[in-house]
């Protein structure tokens, strides 16, 4: 017993995040998340671990080119020795920086989380990359978060024409996928609406909203069952969110869990 209990101390310790409670402020970016019930501290804690492993991987989070570019030059000036530090030292500040990149957003729901995500931070590109690479090695990175869904940019629902900000919202988001001026390539989509604690709403008014964003400029249409890209519309209280995901089915609908269950069950 006394020998295990040492072994344990010399592991390194977990990171810890301050969680912060408050309402999901229009204009915001991030990740939402699924877990099993009173699991959710657990789930926040694993969670922004994983992204925070992951982001400098994913995402170039250097400074500017202009200031690469001066840094450069007072390099050429330096001793080996003093350029080995300044490099620790620039390593020490990307780690650092990944707090301000990631802020837990504690909901006041069971089973449900939100990671908020700054710039340079592409919500739908980390959740993709994060699955797909739990997809190709098989590997389980995560033991309380199940299902990841991606949020670009949220607003606020409140005064008159509720849908005329989501329309708004949609057309932000859904521009890159849907409205590329050069080359854009009909596409089958589908549409999912979830709600948490929010009837302000009703599901089928927020569909038809995000429909029209979509337009029938470039062809494209609505397929439930073989879509292409998933628009993803999280509502919780009076916040709106809209991200979109690819290869949603391919990716056991970018649920952790199941995609490690799956790539065993082919192992078998």
């Amino acid at each position: 017993m006394g020998k295990r209990a040492a072994e344990d101390s010399n592991k390194p310790a977990k990171k810890r995040f301050k969680n912060v409670s408050k309402l999901i402020d229009p204009n915001t970016s991030g990740i939402y998340a699924t877990c099993p019930r009173r699991k959710e501290s657990s789930c926040r804690q694993e969670l922004m671990n994983l992204l925070s492993d992951k982001i400098p991987e994913y995402f170039d989070l250097s400074k500017t080119n202009e200031d690469d570019e001066d840094e450069d030059d007072e390099k050429k000036e330096l001793s080996i020795e003093d350029k080995i530090k300044l490099e620790l030292e620039e390593l020490k500040d990307i780690k650092d920086s990944k707090k301000e990149l990631l802020q837990p957003i504690e909901l006041d729901v069971e089973c449900l989380i939100f990671i908020k995500t700054r710039k340079p931070i592409d919500p739908e590109l980390l959740v993709h990359k994060i699955c797909k690479e739990s997809y190709e090695t098989g590997q389980k990175t995560t033991r309380y978060t199940q299902r990841l869904m991606p949020i670009m940019d949220t607003c606020t629902i409140g005064g008159d024409e509720p849908l005329d900000k989501i329309r708004e919202l949609a057309k932000k988001v859904l521009a890159r996928h849907f409205h590329n001026e050069k080359d854009q390539k009909p596409i089958k989509f589908a549409i999912q609406v979830s709600k948490r604690n929010f009837n302000q709403l009703q599901s089928d008014g927020i569909i038809k909203a995000v429909a029209e964003a979509v337009g029938q400029n470039h062809g494209h249409s609505v397929d439930l069952k073989t879509y292409e890209k998933l628009i993803i519309v999280e509502c919780y209280k009076n916040s709106v969110g809209i991200g979109v995901a690819d290869d949603f089915l391919k990716f056991s609908r970018f649920n952790l869990q199941q995609i490690y269950e799956k790539q065993q069950d082919e192992k078998k």
